[in-house]
């Protein structure tokens, strides 16, 4: 894969399947959820990557409240929080996260704060300092709230951030928020984001002479 730089003055990191590879627990949360309903296992998995629970449910089940779909998804969560057996850092995690001490940066991620906490240490990683989570915001991924909220907090201009992300959800919000995408993972790929890298061992971060991070891909 040829290398690609690019240069941003902040980064907004998504935590599942970018930083944390929580496939096993998705998987049979989401499985048992779809056989309760009466719905195929692998087209509910097909939508859940990268929104809040409600919001996939809404998609999967229009013909329910929005309440229905807050209090199923509270039982969700806690499902899942629950269980943290297979969750494991995405490789090069860990030492990601490690190099971006004094650069601005943060959580973007539709977990709320019990369940990013919990992921985050069973994957042996440390959280930013700077978390945007399900409470924060009134709209899920694919809308851009999260995101342009992250730069907000971090005071820089969304055209500035790149978002890392894995999910089609995820790589359509970095985008309506105008901001540049580099997708993680072969089906990142998938869905347009500016670069994509295999995992975040192909990853490098360096400080540019003008105050901005150099980001080298590949």
């Amino acid at each position: 894969m040829p290398a690609t730089v690019l240069t941003a003055r902040a980064l907004l990191l998504d935590m599942d399947g970018t930083l944390v590879n929580s496939n096993a627990v998705v998987e049979r949360v989401w499985r048992r959820w779809a056989e309760r309903h009466g719905l195929d296992g692998d087209e509910v998995l097909n939508v859940v990557h990268g929104r809040q629970g409600h919001a996939s449910m809404a998609v999967l089940l229009p013909e329910r409240t929005r309440e229905q779909n807050l209090a199923d998804n509270a039982r969700m969560l806690a499902e899942e929080t629950a269980d943290l057996e297979g969750v494991v850092e995405v490789p090069g995690a860990a030492a990601f996260l490690a190099s971006l001490r004094g650069f601005p940066h943060a959580l973007v991620t539709s977990a709320d704060v019990a369940l990013s906490t919990a992921r985050m240490a069973a994957a042996g990683l440390a959280l930013p300092e700077v978390r945007v989570t399900a409470e924060s915001v009134g709209a899920s991924k694919p809308d851009p709230e999260g995101f342009l909220k992250g730069a907000a907090e971090l005071g820089v201009d969304p055209a500035d951030c790149v978002v890392l992300e894995d999910s089609e959800a995820g790589v359509a919000a970095g985008r309506a928020a105008g901001m540049r995408v580099v997708g993680v993972g072969a089906r990142a790929g998938l869905y347009g984001p500016d670069a994509v890298v295999p995992d975040l061992t192909h990853v490098r971060v360096e400080p540019a002479d003008d105050g901005t991070i150099r980001l080298h891909l590949g």
